[in-house]
């Protein structure tokens, strides 16, 4: 096992203790809550065919979001160091299995959901400039051309990044705001949508005899299940992003379990809350059928008519907007401890002097994240993520088990709660997903394992770069 930093190095080589617990909490929960709770439950109900299923879908990936969370939180007590799951990787199972998890993280991971989420914003901006459209062309055509669209993805990207290089409290401050202003969009839409928008006919048709319609409690439904899952836990993904930044985050080995249960259960609480709202108000043909699987616009428009359209790409915006934000602020600083493990170019391990922020890892991160964005769509980088990103989340659960037999002395302020089975419920849970992905989805997930596996030749090769024996 490598040695771990000590405590404050970070600290003395320029970090700045800029996040407290509610700062890192909206961090948790402002790095989640993106575009896909608003649009994601019509490919699940397409795909599912029932409402209980739909139901159980996002119940069962906020099961295993929380059971993920309660267990990083003791790796990120322990080890409350920039990098967060880098870190966790590196210390359980050596430099091979850190380093792989940081090149995919770079390569597809981290950048891929900036991507995912700055076209999101880009096409609900869309419904207030029409000029700005995935058809609407500035160079070239079909895949080799650049649109509206995507120029002002790439600009938000750059904006964004510029923003995150005035250092942790500036980019925590606007993470603050955006996520307040998210959170109490997706509480509105809960309770109005409880208070106002029921509709006796959808919730007949929906909570009736029809809850279980084309489900069959067979292996079949649960590789249904697990396939459709894929949405659910993408709109779930990037809570772990506050262990990247845990050496800017006060009173860490308290603040980093607390921020991490707090943030995921209300998250959480609120995409099932907002799933009932969608089954309360519209029939599942509905919501199969909602435009452009705008699920949460066609429940906001039963409640407000036309206006729904513009109400709902403004809280979606908001929502993306601080999304990418907590994004961009939490992924440079893996590459930075990647830089000073020599595993990653040596500029990204500097410090502005004055804003003690890692500018070039930001700037390496936000090139690439803008090649994806001209290169790839929404749904084909979802694919590729949730594939890799539950990879590398069972690798760290595992961690979790190694270094409680091999580091049994080593300070644990915080132990996961429900240690040993529901960190191995949940590796059982998410394996059967990652099976069931590779099976179902496979011209999306092999291409995500091979990414990872083209991490191999490429850690050898930075190794022998260093002079280093591999």
């Amino acid at each position: 096992m490598a040695a771990p930093p000590p405590a404050n190095l970070e600290t003395r080589q320029g970090f700045v203790k800029g996040l407290g617990l509610t700062g890192a909490t909206t961090l948790v929960m402002g790095s989640m809550i993106g575009s896909g709770i608003f649009i994601v439950s019509a490919d699940v109900s397409r795909q599912v065919k029932s409402p209980g299923l739909l139901i159980v879908c996002w119940l069962l990936g906020a099961l295993l979001t929380i059971v993920a969370a309660l267990s990083y939180g003791e790796l990120a007590a322990m080890l409350p160091h920039a990098g967060g799951q880098y870190v966790y990787l590196r210390e359980a199972f050596g430099r091979l299995w850190g380093f792989l998890y940081g090149w995919t993280l770079f390569v597809v991971i981290q950048t891929g959901t900036i991507a995912a989420v700055a076209v999101a914003f880009a096409k609900y901006t869309g419904v207030f400039f029409p000029s700005i459209s995935a058809a609407n062309y500035l160079l070239g055509s079909g895949k080799i051309g650049l649109t509206t669209q995507q120029l002002l993805a790439i600009a938000i990207i750059v904006v964004l990044t510029w923003v995150n290089t005035r250092g942790i409290k500036t980019g925590a401050l606007v993470q603050n705001v955006f996520t307040f202003a998210k959170v109490a969009s997706l509480l509105g839409l809960a309770v109005l949508g409880f208070l106002l928008g029921r509709n006796p006919a959808a919730i007949a048709a929906n909570f009736g005899a029809h809850f279980w319609d084309g489900a069959s409690f067979s292996f079949a439904a649960v590789a249904l299940v697990g396939t459709a899952m894929v949405g659910p836990l993408f709109s779930s993904d990037s809570w772990n992003n506050v262990t990247f930044a845990a050496a800017e985050v006060e009173n860490p080995r308290r603040n980093l379990p607390l921020s991490l249960g707090l943030g995921v259960g209300v998250v959480s609480a609120l995409y099932v809350a907002c799933n009932f709202v969608y089954l309360s108000v519209l029939t599942l043909p509905q919501i199969q059928t909602a435009p452009e699987d705008r699920v949460a616009t066609a429940v906001v428009s039963v409640m407000f008519g036309p206006v729904a359209t513009s109400i709902m790409a403004a809280a979606i915006m908001v929502s993306t907007f601080g999304c990418l934000n907590g994004i961009i602020l939490s992924g440079a600083r893996v590459y930075y401890t990647m830089a000073h493990d020599k595993l990653f170019f040596k500029r990204a391990g500097h410090l502005n002097a004055q804003t003690h922020a890692p500018v070039w890892a930001l700037a390496m991160q936000c090139v690439w994240a803008v090649l994806l964005t001209l290169s790839g769509q929404y749904n084909d980088l979802l694919d590729y993520v949730i594939f890799a990103v539950l990879l590398f989340y069972i690798l760290t659960i595992g961690g979790l088990f190694r270094l409680r037999r091999t580091c049994p002395d080593l300070d644990r302020p915080y132990r996961a709660v429900g240690y040993p089975v529901l960190p191995a419920l949940y590796i059982l849970m998410a394996g059967l997903i990652e099976i069931l992905l590779l099976v179902n989805k496979p011209a999306f997930t092999v291409r995500g394992l091979i990414l990872v596996l083209l991490g191999v030749p490429v850690y050898f090769l930075w190794r022998q770069k260093e002079g280093r024996p591999s």
